[in-house]
């Protein structure tokens, strides 16, 4: 063992000895050398920045992988139905959708049909298709001045649909479904919403269509919740509240009920079909599918990732061969020294480590300044370009990256100074007679 370990050091110390030597021919190496490895560090960074960019909202907007999503058919029992199927359940929940209007009353929103605060005048109206085809919905806004009020899109909830699309509080609370209703609907924010109300005074004052008058809610958390327009939830017994029944409730605009199921609750869906069909809904229009996005988003990323990995490679060979071709000069130039060493009794193991430790020293010190370069470059983009792309802001270096440089620089190391390394070591003492 501690023959083993002199052994090391000694090749070490001689090799460093080595580059100090020859520091010109040991740069034109690693400049090379350089481009393939800030290569392989750029393209793993890419994909771990790539992958936190595309996964971080994929299970916010979709819903965790394994639950099934289920579109009920635009009658007007789906919703009364879904919401009393599911009250009280923590493996499913039952979200029906709606556009609200918080503001001045009889005014126009501001940002019509609940398109983003900053894009202005990018609403073209609401289209509706069912399996007759499709149309347009009138402009329940027609006519009106536009006046200090937020159009959003209004969900209301059965029960905690962040056990399905874990939302990220930004502030204040989630909704609490333990407690009693109450007759002031406590709402959550999206952080699009929310940024509404500091651009803009707007009074509390909401408008729901299917509501039978006007209600004060309370706004009680804002989330994010990956989506691009502002948004609001509301538990919905605490709508019931203020919407028709009976007779009064005929005639209503039927709005769009989805479930979520986790696996335990397969047995939901057939409930809700027969409920439906029982009611004379279509259950022909009802659909389901199982959410896989974050399985074949990484997918995707992995086979794009080895593409890159591919070609990073190639110009990892084009270094590879300049270290080689740099280590067979220079063991072509050492021959004497070599068998000089051999003669006073250094084994030829010695000798190849020596040669190996060299390329294996060029190897890492230029995988550290890949690294280094890499870590540079991306804390550049990231304050350059991350105030107008969020995706970008705060990055930080993935340490699979640098375990990626450090790797590559080891392999190039190896494969560029082996098969020198190997001829050092045949070199034969009668070299040094000759010489």
């Amino acid at each position: 063992m501690i023959g083993t370990s002199g052994r090391l050091r000694s090749s070490l110390i001689i090799g460093g000895q080595g580059i100090r030597a020859r520091k010109l021919r040991t740069f034109l190496s690693m400049v090379s050398l350089f481009l393939g490895v800030l290569a392989v560090v750029a393209v793993q960074a890419g994909a771990e920045i790539a992958q936190r960019a595309m996964l971080a909202d994929i299970e916010l907007l979709e819903g965790v992988d394994g639950t099934t999503r289920v579109y009920l058919p635009r009658h007007e029992s789906s919703t009364g139905i879904a919401q009393d199927l599911l009250a009280g359940r923590d493996d499913a929940v039952a979200v029906s959708s709606e556009s609200a209007i918080i503001g001045e009353p009889g005014v126009a929103p501001i940002n019509p049909g609940a398109t983003p605060l900053d894009m202005p005048g990018s609403y073209g109206g609401m289209t509706y298709c069912d399996a007759s085809g499709c149309y347009d919905e009138p402009d329940p806004n027609a006519g009106l001045p536009t006046g200090q009020a937020i159009e959003l899109m209004l969900t209301s909830l059965s029960g905690d649909l962040t056990t399905f699309r874990p939302f990220r509080p930004i502030s204040g609370d989630w909704l609490d479904f333990e407690g009693e209703p109450s007759f002031a609907p406590r709402i959550v924010l999206n952080e699009h919403a929310a940024e509404g109300f500091e651009m803009h005074d707007i009074p509390g004052e909401m408008r729901v269509p299917s509501a039978t008058a006007n209600l004060t809610p309370q706004i009680v958390g804002v989330v994010d919740d990956g989506g691009w327009g502002p948004a609001a939830y509301v538990r919905a017994d605490e709508m019931f509240n203020w919407q028709p029944t009976g007779d009064d409730a005929a005639g209503t605009e039927p709005g769009n009920v989805e479930v979520y199921l986790s696996p335990a609750a397969a047995d939901v869906e057939q409930l809700l079909r027969s409920r439906l069909s029982a009611a004379g809904a279509n259950t022909d229009e009802m659909g389901s599918w199982v959410i896989t996005s974050r399985a074949d988003a990484e997918d995707q990323l992995a086979m794009m990732q080895m593409v890159f990995l591919g070609l990073a490679a190639l110009v990892l060979l084009i270094g590879i061969a300049g270290i080689l071709n740099v280590g067979l000069a220079t063991v072509g130039e050492r021959i004497e020294e070599f068998a000089l060493r051999r003669a006073v009794g250094t084994s030829r193991m010695l000798l190849a480590g020596i040669v190996l430790a060299e390329t294996l020293l060029t190897g890492l010190i230029t995988a550290a300044a890949a690294i280094g370069v890499g870590a540079v470059g991306i804390q550049a983009i990231s304050m350059i370009m991350g105030g107008s792309n969020p995706a970008l802001a705060d990055l930080a270096f993935p340490w699979q990256a640098g375990v990626s440089g450090v790797v590559a620089g080891l392999i190039a190391g190896i494969l560029g100074g082996l098969i020198p390394a190997i001829r050092a070591a045949r070199i034969p003492i009668a070299t040094v007679m000759r010489a």
